[in-house]
């Protein structure tokens, strides 16, 4: 069994141009960042950039990985 978290980043030509492509995966991977000790060892993600990433903030991208995370039940909420 995987002791760690894979995480796999793509960007389609819909998301834009090579320049918008790369830079939606490296905004992705680095919102990516401060969940991977959050998750349990063995998770395997995809995650796939979409065209409004381009325009995006860091902040904004996080906010949405957090929401998308909760809404799959892989991250817990802050409902007690």
């Amino acid at each position: 069994m995987c002791e760690h978290v894979r995480v796999g980043v793509t960007a389609g030509k819909t998301t834009g141009t090579a320049i918008h492509r790369n830079r939606a995966k490296r905004l992705l991977r680095e919102a990516m960042r401060p969940y991977l000790d959050t998750f349990a060892p063995g998770l395997d993600l995809i995650l796939i950039a979409r065209p409004p990433l381009v325009t995006a903030t860091l902040q904004d991208t996080r906010a949405a990985l957090d929401n998308l995370f909760r809404r799959a039940k892989i991250l817990p909420s802050d409902e007690s």
